[in-house]
């Protein structure tokens, strides 16, 4: 990684002696506080551990590594690998007897019955058998730390406690990998550089230097020397045992394919041009973000071993207290998940930087992920079904997810998906723990047998992180709470066909209009933050407001959003026709109670039930333009707690239409923003009153003939 805590002890020697260092004048460049308070990197015997059970891989890779394939080609790497059976016999043995030790004492404490109590110890006794066998192990039981169709849920935590670093290697080796991939001198490269790595990790470990050719200060990552075939040995050997385990054993997933998907991933890790490449393609789509910053890639000095970027400087966001740049962050990881599908796939601590100015800095770039279209759209329906609890929509997402086969029994699903998140979402949107909701899904897929693409895991590992490192500082962060208004957002402006469906039949099920969830999505929405609007205070809160207000008026008046407007007219037609009614029925009451004994009778005696719902619907129409209005300085939502629902169909209902309808200029900031929408907009803006007209006249109509003949 790219940035770790610094670790120092003088590194392995290796086997074969570099060549002597031609004399070169160098300037030794102090290392930022960040980097290492001293010149070296300190140890520890975790980190070490790898280096004296299985540093000979190393040694032997540095002699191998020019034989293997630069990408993962399993035959290539089974071709170099036949022709040194003792080497693969030795690593065998290492990786056997290792994990065969383990299982042993595992086997005892079942025998004992004593596998309760001894667990938090064979937990640590694994961790550290995986740290001593190195960098492909540290890497895999990452990789199914967040897979719960490989692992049960009670060893997913411990090996997620996995660090991946071990001892730095030689600093003469690295300055020769340096000059070789880059075919000259180090002092015409670099005008300064550290005398010693800044930090380590398994795969490489980086420098502080000085460009020469334009004084910037750059990061310099330099490849472990046979890290590539050290992984490529354990990778041979582990898809084989894979291959006979997927037979011996029922497994939830097809083993040896996810091993080489995994395998094929950190080959292109280990190649820095592509990390450098994505680099680019980061900083392009997100580095003009406010209060984002990417690392700038220097091209023309990186190799597939060493990677030259601009230095940053900051402190892990994990040990600072921003949740502002957490919010960065979660609005940066949903756009590059949900509007580009292309994404940071390793957002750990170490690789989120607080800067000296205050940014959110990405750094390694080495994992990305590609989010096809059509699992956006499939990731923000499940999330509308999960907040709006129908779970049996949920159950038919997960099959476009790829988590479910099509052949799935959904009923028996859904019964246990509604037992997992019922509790959870009856908490309200704001209040669900994207952890625990993850960990509840986990134990539920490893029960039902689902398979996880590998997508699934990476996407929410990004999201799990940034709500773990807000957690630290602030125990009632909620990352979906802050993600539901960006999702609510773009299901209401989006003219995805599938997106268009996801919203039409959410807001008319079984045919009823769902007013609560229109009043949900549009709230939530008000709650976005945009690009635009992510500033740490809250002065531009109205423009946000604002803004979102535009995206829904703009994308309602197109054809695209035809459906909401017609629903809209719809249900403000018979608010109105039910009004009339009422308003009707009022006056001739108010005249009756004039005339001697005469009892007047309620308003509504003359209004049916749909009639009353329609009234209350217009009611709730009219509050929530005016709760778009004021943004948050409105009165409640009527679907907790208005006097409507408490009382029913009551003569109040009438009073609290004709109330919020003499508060017109409430609306006048939704008015203002009628000559910023487009031209088009505005012209279909002009023909509602006509086509809700329309509408109010045919229901009259219909009334008046219904009662004739009726």
């Amino acid at each position: 990684m790219l940035l770790l805590q610094p670790r120092a002890v003088p590194a392995p020697a290796l086997r074969e002696r570099p060549p002597p260092p031609r004399p070169r004048p160098r300037r030794r460049l102090v290392p930022p506080p960040l980097a290492a308070a001293s010149g070296s990197i300190a140890v520890n015997s975790d980190e070490d551990a790898f280096t004296r059970c299985s540093g000979y891989l190393f040694e032997e890779g540095a002699a191998t590594e020019s034989e293997l394939p630069s990408a993962y080609v399993l035959p290539g790497i089974a071709a170099v690998y036949r022709r040194r059976p003792l080497l693969v016999l030795r690593r065998s043995l290492q990786i056997g007897t290792s994990f065969g030790w383990w299982f042993a004492l595992r086997y005892l404490d079942r025998v004992n019955e004593r596998a309760d109590d001894m667990f938090e110890l064979r937990a640590a006794q694994l961790r550290r058998i995986l740290l001593e066998l190195g960098p492909a192990f540290v890497k895999i039981a990452q990789a199914v730390s967040s897979r719960p169709d490989i692992i049960p849920p009670a060893y997913l935590d411990e090996l997620s406690l996995l660090q991946d670093r071990i001892a730095p290697f030689s600093t003469e080796a690295a300055f020769n990998i340096i000059e070789k991939e880059l075919g000259l001198p180090l002092d015409m490269i670099f005008s300064e550089i550290s005398p010693e790595p800044v930090a380590a990790a398994s795969l490489g470990q980086v420098y502080q230097a000085k460009l020469r050719s334009n004084g910037k200060v750059v990061a310099v990552k330099v490849q472990r020397p046979g890290v590539q075939a050290a992984i490529s040995l354990d990778i041979y050997i582990l898809r084989f045992l894979a291959s006979l385990a997927r037979k011996a054993a029922k497994l939830n997933t097809d083993l040896p394919a996810v091993l080489d998907e995994w395998a094929s991933s950190l080959f292109r890790e280990m190649d820095y041009r592509e990390e450098a490449r994505n680099g680019l393609k980061f900083r392009e789509l997100f580095g003009k973000f406010r209060d984002v910053s990417v690392p700038e890639m220097y091209m023309e000095q990186t190799r597939r071993r060493v990677l030259v970027m601009e230095w940053i400087e900051g402190e892990k966001l994990s040990e600072v207290r921003d949740q502002y740049l957490v919010e960065v962050g979660v609005y940066c990881s949903l756009s590059q998940l949900l509007e580009y599908g292309f994404y940071h796939a390793d957002p750990h601590p170490g690789n989120l930087l607080r800067t000296v100015d205050g940014k959110l800095a990405y750094l390694d770039f080495g994992m990305m992920g590609e989010f096809r279209q059509e699992l956006r759209d499939g990731f923000i329906e499940a999330c509308l079904h999960l907040v709006n609890r129908d779970f049996d929509a949920l159950a038919k997402d997960f099959v476009t997810l790829g988590l479910l086969p099509p052949t799935a029994q959904k009923g028996e699903v859904t019964k246990a998906l509604t037992g997992v998140f019922e509790n959870a979402v009856n908490r309200g949107v704001q209040n669900i723990s994207f952890g625990d909701l993850s960990g509840n899904l986990g134990r539920t897929m490893y029960k039902f047998k689902f398979q996880i693409p590998s997508y699934f895991s990476l996407v929410i590992r990004s999201l799990a992180v940034l709500e773990g490192i807000a957690i630290s500082f602030n125990p009632n962060y909620k990352v979906l709470g802050s993600s539901y208004p960006w999702i609510a957002r773009k299901v209401l402006t989006d003219n995805s066909p599938k997106l268009r469906s996801t919203l039409q039949a959410l807001l008319c099920k079984d045919g009823t209009f769902q007013i609560d969830r229109l009043e949900s999505l549009l709230s939530e929405s008000l709650r976005a933050r945009t690009e635009q609007s992510l500033v740490r205070n809250q002065q531009e809160d109205v423009d946000s407001a604002r803004y979102a207000i535009k995206q829904v008026l703009s994308f309602t008046l197109t054809d695209q959003g035809a459906f909401v407007k017609d629903l809209l007219l719809q249900e403000i037609a018979k608010g109105i026709d039910a009004l009339g009614v009422a308003t009707l029925s009022s006056a001739t009451s108010a005249a009756a109670s004039r005339l001697p004994f005469a009892d007047g009778p309620s308003p509504l005696t003359s209004l049916d039930d749909e009639d009353v719902t329609n009234l209350r619907n217009l009611y709730r129409l009219l509050l929530l333009l005016s709760k778009v209005s004021q943004k948050e300085n409105s009165s409640p939502i009527p679907g907790n707690n208005s006097a409507i629902e408490k009382e029913g169909g009551s003569t109040d209902e009438l009073s609290l239409v004709l109330y919020e309808i003499t508060s017109l200029p409430e609306f006048l900031p939704v008015i203002s923003i009628i000559p910023e929408l487009p031209p088009e907009s505005q012209q279909q803006l002009l023909l509602l009153p006509t086509d809700l007209a329309s509408r109010i006249l045919s229901r009259a109509v219909a009334r008046t003939i219904r009662r004739m003949f009726m």
